[in-house]
This record gives structure tokens, sequence and C-alpha cells, in this order.
């Protein structure tokens, strides 16, 4: 069957040209033929998973941004291998890995050995965001998976919950990332929670909060204690994709310190304004976005391996 070439298609080819040639092996049609099923093994899997528990949506999306960003959050420790899942950023916050071992035990019974566990979760991340309202994107395929992982690492390369804007701007700037495509992808805020201990410094020591929003999540996350009580990172649709993140912002209500450091008479408060009236312009250049953070530095060709079991190594 021959493959119809849409916008997302040529947009994705020539965002994989700029990116260059170490990605030049992966292909939106990569598994047309050794497992044509798989888009849709993966999106019945995550629509049902999101449906039991919209906050799933928001997991599998932190799950590949965090794995994208390292090397192998899928990884789990073993008495001689020490993983990602420990590490500062992650330890006690990650969710969805069940989610992706039950997509990868029912691909592995339709085309045993072909589909990496790094496909499964950047196409679960996305299918994840649809569920939720939120925007699709082309996503080329063929990652390998990896057989090392780094705690240090996942502990420096992950962007802290208290970063300033200069910080924020750094981190995503190791990673090839403008400013601008860091605002698109913090709108990734506009779903999930957060745990009190990453924003109880923000409740009790910020200026730039809003007196009320305050109050209301200081009953939540007391001075001491209640470290993993959650709150949403939206207040006012967390289970909804869409751009109110960035209006949230404009009165001060952006849960997490970086969040509302894209908003605070900054070089990118003109970008939060525009995004909270146009959320056309946040959801294309967020799809933009999450493809370019797809391809960061995939393992293809015979690197890496087609892990059996995404928790560990073959």
């Amino acid at each position: 069957m021959m493959a119809t070439t849409t916008p997302n298609a040529v947009r994705l080819m020539l965002i994989l040209l700029v990116l260059g040639v170490g990605n030049a092996q992966l292909s939106p049609n990569f598994y047309s033929s050794s497992c044509p099923n798989l888009l849709t093994i993966i999106r019945n899997a995550v629509n049902t998973a999101v449906t039991a528990d919209p906050r799933m949506g928001a997991s599998l999306l932190r799950l590949h941004f965090h794995d994208c960003f390292v090397n192998a959050i899928l990884l789990s420790d073993t008495a001689n291998f020490t993983g990602e899942q420990t590490a500062a950023p992650n330890a006690n916050s990650l969710r969805g890995f069940g989610v992706i071992d039950t997509i990868k035990t029912q691909v592995e019974q339709a085309c045993p050995n072909i589909v990496s566990c790094a496909d499964i979760l950047a196409v679960a991340a996305r299918d994840g965001t649809v569920a939720l309202n939120g925007p699709s994107w082309a996503l080329a395929l063929g990652r390998r998976d990896s057989t090392t992982a780094s705690l240090t690492a996942a502990n420096n390369q992950i962007p802290a919950p208290g970063l300033n804007l200069p910080a924020l701007i750094t981190n995503f700037a190791n990673k090839g990332f403008t400013a601008n495509e860091l605002v698109a992808l913090s709108g990734s805020h506009t779903i999930g929670q957060a745990r009190c201990a990453t924003f109880r410094n923000r409740i009790y020591n910020d200026a730039n909060i809003n007196a009320t929003y305050a109050t209301t999540l200081r009953a939540n996350c007391p001075r001491t204690g209640g470290n993993n009580n959650l709150s949403p990172l939206d207040v006012v649709s967390p289970v909804v994709f869409n751009n109110d993140y960035y209006g949230n912002l404009l009165t001060r209500r952006g849960l997490l310190h970086s969040d509302q450091e894209l908003f605070n008479n900054a070089s990118t408060d003109a970008q939060v304004r525009a995004y909270s009236t146009n959320s056309a312009t946040f959801f294309n250049d967020f799809a933009n976005a999450m493809i370019k953070m797809s391809n960061l530095s995939p393992l293809t060709g015979t690197n890496g391996q087609i892990r059996r079991v995404c928790s560990r190594t073959n």
C-alpha cells in the first residue's frame, strides 16, 4: 500500500533533516510491514488506561520526557545494575510503568522481538495526550533500547522544579532547545499533578504567587510532612490538555516555581500571553517541540537492543 504524504509527514521529514543524519534511520512507516497493528494496539491500551485514570495521560508524557532527556527511564534497579528511577527528579513520582508493560506484552504477542520499548513509550505519550483532547504529532519510529542508564545524568540533566528562568533556558539549550520550545514544552503541565515536596518552597516563600491560591495549597501541603500530597499543575482543568496552564501563569497560579518563572517580568512573558489566548498556536508549537524531543539521540541500526521486557535488559 502506498503511503499518503500528509502535512505532518512533510513537517516531520524537514525536522529530521535539521536534526541530522544520526536520525535518518527513523521512519514513520518503520513497522508498517513487520508489525502493522502496532499503532492500534498502543492506542487502544492507552485509551483504556486513561479512561480508567485520566492522570495516566500526564504520567506517560512525563515518562517519555525523562526517557528522552537522559537515557533509559524504564530500566529498573537490580542487584548488579543502578538505573535512573531513584534519581531525585524521579523517585516516588514516576507512574505508568504498568501501562507500558501491558502494551509490551500485547505487542510481543503480535510481533515478537520487533518493537522497542522506547518506541512504545514515544507513541503512548502521544496517544495519552490525544486522549485528553491534546494535539497529535507525526512520530518517526525505529528506535532501539538502551542497555545502560545513568543515575548521575538523571540527577543533573532533568530540570528541577525550583529552577529560575536562566537556568531553565540553559538546561533546555543543553539539549538543543530554544527558549520558545522550553515555553511550549512546559505546557505539558496543563495536565497532571505534582507532589507537595516539589512546590512547598514556592507556596511559603515566593512573592509572585496569588495569595488565595497559596492559601488553598497550604491546606494540603504543610510546612513539614505530607511530601506526597498531590495538587494539580493546572488548577482550572487538570485532566484536559488545553492552554489553561498559560492563563494560570498570568494570574500567578503556576504550581511550581519553574512554571511561574515563565511569566515573571521576563523574556518569555509575551509568549505566555500569546499561548493563553491562542490554543491553536500552542498546540502546533507543542507538537513540533515533541517531535524534536522524541528524536534526541535515538539508538538506531545495530546500537542497543530490542528489550523483551521493558524493565530489564535481555
